[in-house]
């Protein structure tokens, strides 16, 4: 009985620390993730960016504003002309939405940045990192704080949600024992 006891507690000191370790790794990877999130958004945005202003030149070189030019190519009796409408008004809101995506993330503080980034995120974009994503090991504050924060957030899960639990219904069983046991016995 009391050599489980010990081997159990045993175990339970090396579970301590492998999921320190685990906790720790993966959320330090977080900020790095975000990081590099970043660095795609902003080639997207560069992008659009790029196809946005071939549309305002072309504007500007019909004495247009753009706005007026997708106004008129809206209105234009050819369907695939007025479709490309479509196209730059499109281009106007993907050029905004990540503007303010990027400019959400990278303002936002230690403490709000991951909440910022899932109201803002991209799925397409977070996809595409999440495949192409190399881990890195964090030097920066941010990372240090994502994988105290990390290591944490396992051992309270293992203590609160698993070994707590456990050594009450340990205990109970201890108690039904003892109490079932002959009293002279």
């Amino acid at each position: 009985m009391k050599f489980s006891r010990l081997l159990l507690s045993m175990g339970d000191g090396v579970l301590d620390r492998v999921l320190c370790v685990l906790g720790t790794i993966a959320f330090s990877q977080i900020p790095e993730f975000m990081q590099q999130y970043l660095q795609r958004l902003g080639g997207h945005l560069d992008e659009a960016r790029r196809q946005l202003a071939q549309f305002q030149h072309v504007a500007e070189q019909s004495g247009l504003t753009l706005d007026r030019l997708i106004a008129q190519t809206s209105a234009n009796a050819d369907p695939a002309v007025a479709k490309l409408s479509g196209v730059m008004t499109e281009a106007v809101a993907r050029v905004d939405a990540l503007q303010s995506a990027q400019a959400a993330i990278q303002n936002a503080s230690l403490w709000e940045r991951p909440f910022v980034f899932m109201r803002n995120v991209d799925v397409e974009i977070a996809r595409a990192t999440a495949n192409i994503f190399k881990p890195a090991v964090p030097t920066t504050i941010e990372g240090l704080v994502y994988a105290v924060a990390g290591m944490l957030v396992l051992l309270t899960i293992y203590h609160a949600g698993i070994r707590y639990p456990l050594s009450r219904v340990a205990h109970r069983r201890r108690l039904r024992r003892l109490a079932a046991a002959p009293l002279g016995g």
